[in-house]
């Protein structure tokens, strides 16, 4: 298991920043992909379909669920696919400037075998760490985006 934390303070409110990474919208522009929620708060699943989704998901779309859900703070997510799991942890903040501080903890555990996993362990560490600071950088675009 590979896992990366990540800091950022961002400008705009608790709130904004809630809605724009926590709430998953049926499409979001900025990282093109569409999501078919059923239910809301912690136990909610979903699936997430890369591109514009028209009509029902594909079968075999990655699946997932809302673990960890307190409004405004924190939202953790876990997203099956095929040979691993990825776990996305959201901590929302009041930054010192008036803006958020937003922290993201990203975890990828492979299923495969204990070797498979080993030889994969720094690429997967340089992967998860990539992955935090990409998602980080694209909260400004999150916050920019208009609504569906």
């Amino acid at each position: 298991m590979s896992s990366a934390t990540g800091v950022r303070d961002v400008a705009g409110s608790r709130a904004d920043v809630w809605r724009a990474v926590a709430v998953l919208r049926p499409y979001c522009p900025t990282c093109d992909v569409s999501y078919v929620v059923t239910g809301s708060g912690r136990g909610s699943t979903f699936v997430a379909v890369p591109g514009r989704l028209d009509g029902p998901p594909p079968d075999g779309a990655p699946r997932g669920e809302i673990v960890e859900w307190v409004p405004k703070r924190l939202v953790a997510t876990r997203l099956e696919l095929t040979q691993e799991t990825w776990t996305t942890r959201i901590e929302l903040a009041d930054a010192p400037d008036g803006g958020t501080r937003v922290t993201m903890t990203v975890t990828h555990e492979p299923r495969a075998g204990r070797l498979l996993r080993r030889l994969q362990g720094r690429a997967a560490r340089d992967l998860v760490r990539r992955t935090v600071e990409s998602e980080l950088d694209k909260i400004p675009a999150h916050l920019a985006d208009p609504a569906d």
